[in-house]
Formats: C-alpha cells, sequence, structure tokens
C-alpha cells in the first residue's frame, strides 16, 4: 500500500504536544512564550548533494536537520521551544522516514523542543527546518556586540577539534586518508554535530557577541567582524585540533580549520576580564572552549603561526551561490 502525504505525517511525525497550545494537525501552531521573553526564529534549509551526501544515515540526518537550527539558537543564547518541519521527498519511503523521525526526535527531546507543523511535498529531497526560542529582553548574543580587545573563544568537542567535519569530508572526496577509526570520529562529528545551547544560554551577559560555526572559522568570523565593525588576530598555536587533523600537512590544516565548515561550535567574545566566567560557563555546559585570539580596532584578520610571524588572512567562507567548496 502507498504511503500518502497525510498517512505519512500521522505514521511518523504526529505527537502529542506539552508545552505548544496546538500543534501538528490544524492550519497553525499556538504557543505560548513566557510573559515578557522575546522570541528568536531562526530557519535552514538542508539540500541533498549540497549539505548532506545521499549516503548519510537517514537518522543522522534528522538529527543534523534539527542541530543545525538549535546551533542558531545556541548562538543566540535562546532557549528552545517548538519547531516546524518541511520535508520535499522523492517518493515516500516508509524505513527512510522511520529512521529520519528517529534521529530527529530523539534530538529534540534532548532539548524539550516540540514539532509543531509543517509541510511535505514530492520532490529532490530536500529538509527545511523553522525553530523558535525564547530570550530574555535584551539578552539574545549578537554578532554586532563584539568590542575591540575582547578575547575570541571557540567551543569544541572533547578530543576533537575545529575543522573535524570538513576533514570528514576530503576522506570522503579522497583527498586525505585516515585510519577506520580516525575517520568514524570524524564522519560523526560531520553527520551528528551537537548544538551548544546550554553554553549559549550561560554566556548570556558574559558574552559581548557570539556567531555558530557552520560556513567556516573564518568565514564565520568575519560575518562578526563585518556587524561589529573590527579586526582580528587569531592564535594558530591555540586553535583546537584533532590528533588527526595535526598529523596532517599544514595547507590541509589551514583548508579545514580555518576555511571548512560544519563544525556547528559556537565562536563568541567577551572581555578579558571575563575570562573566569567564560570558564564557569563551559563548565556549567560542560562543553570545552579555547581561547583563540583577540580582535582588535584596526580592520581586516589576522594570523599568528607558530614561528612568530604574522599573515594577513581572508575573511571568507562557504558561500551557497559563489562557491563549490563543499
Amino acid at each position: 500500500m502507498s504511503l500518502g502525504e497525510f498517512d505519512l505525517i500521522a505514521r511518523h511525525f504526529a505527537r502529542p504536544v506539552r508545552r505548544a497550545l496546538l500543534g501538528v494537525g490544524d492550519d497553525c501552531a499556538l504557543l505560548a512564550p513566557s510573559p515578557g521573553m522575546e522570541l528568536a526564529v531562526s530557519s535552514d534549509l538542508l539540500v541533498e548533494g549540497r549539505h548532506f551526501l545521499s549516503t548519510v544515515a537517514p537518522q543522522a540526518l534528522g538529527h543534523k536537520a534539527l542541530a543545525v537550527n538549535l546551533s542558531d539558537l545556541a548562538a543566540c543564547g535562546a532557549t528552545p521551544l517548538a519547531f516546524t518541519l518541511m520535508l520535499a521527498l522523492p517518493r515516500p519511503d516508509d524505513a527512510f522516514l522511520r529512521g529520519f523521525a528517529q534521529g530527529l526526535f530523539a534530538l529534540a527531546d534532548v532539548h524539550g523542543i516540540e514539532l509543531v507543523g509543517g509541510d511535505t511535498t514530492a520532490g529532490p529531497l530536500t529538509v527545511g527546518i523553522t525553530v523558535l526560542g525564547e530570550v530574555p529582553p535584551s539578552a539574545a548574543l549578537r554578532r554586532s556586540g563584539a568590542q575591540a580587545g575582547d578575547d575570541l573563544w571557540v567551543s569544541h568537542p572533547a578530543g576533537g577539534g575545529v575543522g573535524d567535519a570538513r576533514l570528514a569530508l576530503e576522506v570522503f572526496r579522497g583527498a586525505a586518508a585516515l585510519p577506520g577509526e580516525t575517520f568514524a570520529a570524524l564522519r560523526r562529528a560531520m553527520e551528528w554535530p551537537q548544538p551548544r545551547v546550554a553554553l549559549g544560554i550561560a554566556l548570556r551577559g558574559v558574552a559581548h557577541s557570539a556567531i555558530d560555526l557552520s560556513d567556516g572559522l573564518c568565514g564565520d568570523l568575519g560575518h562578526l567582524l563585518t556587524q561589529s565593525r573590527l579586526g582580528a588576530q587569531l592564535e594558530w598555536a591555540d586553535l583546537p585540533r584533532s590528533d588527526a587533523m595535526a598529523s596532517l600537512p599544514m595547507t590541509m590544516q589551514q583548508q579545514c580549520v580555518l576555511g571548512g565548515g560544519d563544525d556547528y561550535e559556537l565562536l563568541f567574545s567577551a572581555p578579558v576580564a571575563a575570562r573566569p566566567a567564560v570558564q564557569r560557563a563551559a563548565a556549567q555546559a560542560e562543553v570545552a572552549v579555547c581561547r583563540i585570539g583577540e580582535l582588535r580596532s584596526e580592520a581586516g584578520l589576522r594570523v599568528r603561526w607558530p614561528d612568530g610571524s604574522v599573515s594577513p588572512w581572508a575573511a571568507r567562507g562557504f558561500d551557497h551561490f559563489a562557491s563549490t567548496d563543499r
């Protein structure tokens, strides 16, 4: 028996809501944010062949589709409330949908976020999610709040580092070769990113600015610098790198660490005096953070290398229309 649009919604995505007033099954969802809170909203679109490989496991795709959106809320310091799902499928595949929904809802349950609506249609495999969160008035972290003299910090997984997701992609492309166990860890970084929601919330009132790393460290830092009208210097020796990354030629390390995307870690700035508070926030969120440089009043991005030399570096990352580098 073929699976129709409303059958697949009922079978895989209809769940009772606890926090929303009205969820899946009506023309609109009804939400009641906490009194006095501001609403935070973000949307992301994942297209097969552009944002994920055709070989990705359905559970991983469901997880990542929601994770990349929750990462945006984390960068704002917002608490997740609910989300909607837009799903285009070449055909209604029950086994795929079962795994996709499993990965999606497992992460949703971790963050106490509910699916409250959306749409499905036939077409190339595409996943669109909109997340809604809440944040106290004037407490949201923004890209434009950075100040000259701020420390630059980045979060990273325990035992891992910035650029691991990009390195996994390079292995898939055949540009790098790594042992099986090492590659498995990198592939998990690419396909199962962990949104740093707890860290974003803990940094409210501590950090001056924040952005999540989706399009590469230097590219996303460039967005922050543009919004805050500042420059920066990165310390290469302080950038968190996995053992697998550190064993590669410098040119590939630079490509992955400085230019790679899909990390979904938090890059944020905070005053020097807030270093103890940053460490407390990281401990509270149980997330590792590293100080990787500082913000400066003079424009431009520079990197200090292990030999002490300093050189300019392009604050440029992935562009969905101008770049094929993913």
